[in-house]
């Protein structure tokens, strides 16, 4: 059954690549990465990370509520706030019982979980927080939303891992079509950059370590040389209405939201399935829900995370799934792998290529796969003319996400 499209009116962005969404943008098109050591991680396996700077989260958050918010919590307040500002809306403007909030997240606060658990072993019960809990609660992005910005519609948290962000905008879009709302928050937000999480992902092998490299130069997604994701840090969220909601408020759309597909592997925890024969069908249901063929989709945003199985599985897939061979770009190298926000922000990118008509080049992507038959754009920058664009998200766990979006 092929939905309304839904009007996205509004675009929030915290990243490594700026604070806000035109920073980022300006960030990503530049094409450097922003991949730093990270003196907290001094002595771990991997010591770097694409890490949010350059703001006071305490300060730009504000309120007296902020101190029970772990960072990723902070990453998603100011994005949705952006997000409500650029759509023209506010909480004073809007009836809050009509308004849903749907931010996901992969890892949630494990940070805050970790310093916790620092705490206990170190000093003891007393040097724990009494609001310890409140970091660690997947929903608490999506509940603080809510209560900053005076929503008592739905809220909820989708968790499908690094494909959240995406899993969000979809469960958003449902909602909105069935009239469970007239306006959606939807985008995902992460914040895992710890000795913990980095030392899991030297263990697994996911995670690139140095070997003798500086770390803007080791995301590389589909690099022939490519051997491990860096990660990430962020939130996007999105103010997404039904088309005709938007324009009798006098509003034009930044994009529209046409199509949305899932699968799920149903094969390896980690690993994606070789053949991308599943997350293939999450392209062709995209597609399908949108009203398109694959020869409407004019660019790819990619999921790319710059490892040795999931960039292989991925190129296939695209250049099956698209064999007119549309530009692609991969985000990751520039920013990192956001993890459960890679998808939101990613969608956010795709959004302002469709505005803007310009394809970001992937990152330090100087020697591409020569088994890869897809077109990176690399070095700079392309100006295209695109209507319609995709943006790929694939989990951990198998999860298959696909979002098409279309010039409004």
């Amino acid at each position: 059954m092929t939905l309304p499209p839904v009007a996205v009116t509004g675009l929030g962005m915290i990243t490594p690549a700026g604070n806000d969404t035109e920073s980022t943008w300006r960030g990503v098109c530049a094409g450097r990465s922003t991949a730093r050591t990270v003196p907290e991680l001094d002595g771990c396996a991997i010591d770097f990370a694409c890490q949010v700077t350059g703001i006071d989260l305490a300060d730009a958050v504000g309120g007296r509520t902020v101190y029970r918010m772990g960072r990723y919590v902070r990453f998603a307040v100011l994005a949705a706030e952006e997000a409500v500002a650029d759509a023209g809306l506010s909480p004073a403007g809007w009836d809050g019982t009509r308004v849903a909030v749907v931010i996901g997240t992969s890892s949630a606060g494990s940070t805050g979980l970790y310093e916790q658990s620092v705490a206990l072993t170190n000093r003891g019960p007393e040097a724990t927080s009494p609001l310890g809990t409140l970091l660690t609660v997947p929903n608490m992005a999506a509940a603080e939303v809510a209560i900053r910005l005076r929503t008592t519609g739905p809220s909820l948290a989708p968790c499908t891992a690094c494909s959240s962000g995406a899993t969000a905008l979809s469960v958003a879009r449902d909602l909105l079509v069935t009239g469970q709302c007239d306006i959606a928050l939807a985008g995902a937000t992460e914040s895992i950059i710890d000795r913990l999480a980095l030392t899991g992902f030297a263990r697994s092998g996911a995670g690139a370590m140095r070997a003798g490299e500086e770390p803007p130069a080791i995301s590389r997604p589909f690099a022939a040389d490519r051997r491990g994701l860096v990660m990430g840090e962020g939130a996007a969220v999105m103010v997404l209405e039904r088309e005709a909601d938007a324009l009798a408020r006098n509003v034009a759309p930044r994009a529209l939201l046409a199509g949305t597909g899932a699968t799920t592997d149903a094969y390896h925890p980690t690993s994606p399935r070789p053949d991308g024969s599943v997350a293939r069908a999450a392209v062709d249901a995209a597609l399908r829900d949108a009203g398109w063929c694959a020869a409407d989709v004019g660019h790819v945003n990619a999921h790319g995370t710059s490892t040795l199985l999931n960039d292989a599985a991925e190129a296939g897939l695209i250049a099956r799934a698209y064999p007119h061979r549309p530009p692609v770009t991969a985000p990751k190298g520039v920013l990192g792998h956001c993890m459960g926000a890679a998808g939101a922000i990613e969608a956010g990118l795709t959004v302002l290529t469709l505005q803007h008509g310009l394809v970001p080049p992937v990152a330090n992507l100087t020697a591409p796969a020569p088994e890869f038959d897809i077109d990176c754009v690399t070095k700079q920058p392309r100006r295209v003319r695109v209507s319609r664009a995709v943006s790929h998200s694939f989990g951990f766990g198998g999860h298959n996400a696909v979002l098409a979006f279309q010039h409004a």
